[in-house]
């Protein structure tokens, strides 16, 4: 061969080397490029709010027997624990458990409560609650954590002192575990303007909502309020309870004070949370504690609404029967009537129903409402 042929072939084989060296090179800067660009778009991602964090990072499936959580907001002792001993004893051990918040430093045991079921149920960071103010929500968010400690906990119900059962154990579990969404009453807020714009941009208004504080969630949903820390310092902020106006001593009332801004912050907290997590398709938009409201009252005296008591004499069994009847819920700020459903099953609204007198819940027991109820039994449980 000779030197010339031979130094161009030697130059071409060069010459294909560096072309599949420079694609090479290039593939890997590309590849860098990508790779680079992803990890920014994870690290901007990781500054967003705590709820979307964490639902980006689902816990592992839980494997065994589901237990629901029954939270009670308590002032202190719980009035009807006699009756929810009755609920608990006639379901399964191992499918339910109970937290109570109370006041700081109230242990429930023999002398305090009478039944064995919420001896040594109370959490034990509780803090000083008051009505129509954050520390509400904040109450609930503690006995969330609480509950989110065992992950067989897998609905979370929120329950006050004066709630009843309507129903037994067993038709409560199937009925909460038989959807796989959150029961949270949820609406639109158009005529008692409690959204200050002191909220946006964290809070738009068109993710406010209003509802009943009484909810039950599914683990996911539960996770996202216990994690927040975005919202709940707004709410804190901006979300205060004007004191009651004395309608006899308005018409010397200054225009100033007339119109000070009125926030109820457990009406919203759950409900707007939830939305601005883009969640509220996941929610069954309505509670399942049903509460009788005083709505007698002139239009003026509107802030003074209250929930009715349940005296032994309006909790028979003909009352009961029509709470229980209940299968559908008008939302009138949304002209939405909605049907209640569980697992897209008509089903009866409410599980639930407050505020209920020791009288009433005594009846409740009698009518065997709650289980099989045998007097001389349970008094020998409560001793």
């Amino acid at each position: 061969m000779q030197p010339r042929r031979l130094g161009a072939e030697l130059f071409t084989m060069a010459k294909k080397k560096a072309s599949i060296s420079m694609r090479r090179n290039l593939w890997f800067i590309v590849f860098f490029s990508v790779l680079l660009f992803v990890l920014a778009l994870l690290r901007i991602n990781s500054h967003g709010s705590s709820s979307e964090i964490l639902l980006s990072n689902p816990e592992t499936p839980f494997v065994g027997i589901p237990k629901i959580a029954f939270l009670f907001l308590a002032r202190a002792h719980l009035p009807l624990d006699f009756l929810w001993h009755c609920f608990f004893q006639n379901g399964e051990v191992g499918r339910f458990s109970i937290y109570v918040h109370s006041e700081p430093g109230f242990v429930f045991s023999k002398a305090t409560s009478r039944s064995p079921f919420f001896h040594g149920r109370q959490i034990n960071n509780s803090i000083q609650v008051a009505w129509g103010e954050s520390s509400m929500i904040e109450a609930e968010r503690l006995l969330l954590s609480a509950a989110l400690e065992d992950p067989a906990n897998q609905r979370f119900v929120l329950l006050s002192d004066s709630c009843v059962p309507l129903y037994n154990f067993s038709y409560t579990y199937e009925y909460l575990l038989s959807s796989s969404k959150s029961f949270v009453d949820s609406f639109l807020d158009t005529k008692e303007s409690r959204y200050t714009p002191k909220m946006f941009p964290t809070i738009p208004q068109e993710k406010w909502r209003k509802g009943s504080q009484w909810i039950t969630l599914v683990r996911k949903h539960a996770s996202v309020v216990v994690a927040d820390d975005a919202i709940f310092p707004l709410f804190r902020k901006y979300c205060k309870r004007r004191p009651a106006l004395d309608i006899k001593k308005m018409k010397n009332m200054k225009p100033v004070v007339q119109k000070e801004h009125n926030c109820i912050p457990d009406e919203h907290y759950v409900q707007t949370l939830l939305s601005i997590s883009d969640l509220d398709d996941e929610l069954e938009r309505r509670t399942l504690t049903f509460t009788a409201w005083n709505v007698s009252s002139a239009k003026m005296d509107r802030q003074n609404w209250h929930p009715v008591t349940f005296e032994y004499a309006n909790a028979s069994p003909q009352h009961i029967k029509a709470i229980k009847g209940t299968n559908n819920v008008y939302y009138e700020t949304e002209y939405r009537n909605e049907w209640c459903k569980s697992n897209g099953t008509l089903v009866p609204c409410f599980l639930f129903a407050r505020k209920f007198s020791q009288g009433a819940a005594m009846r409740l027991l009698s009518e065997g409402l709650v289980g099989p109820f045998d007097a001389a039994t349970m008094l020998t449980a409560l001793l």
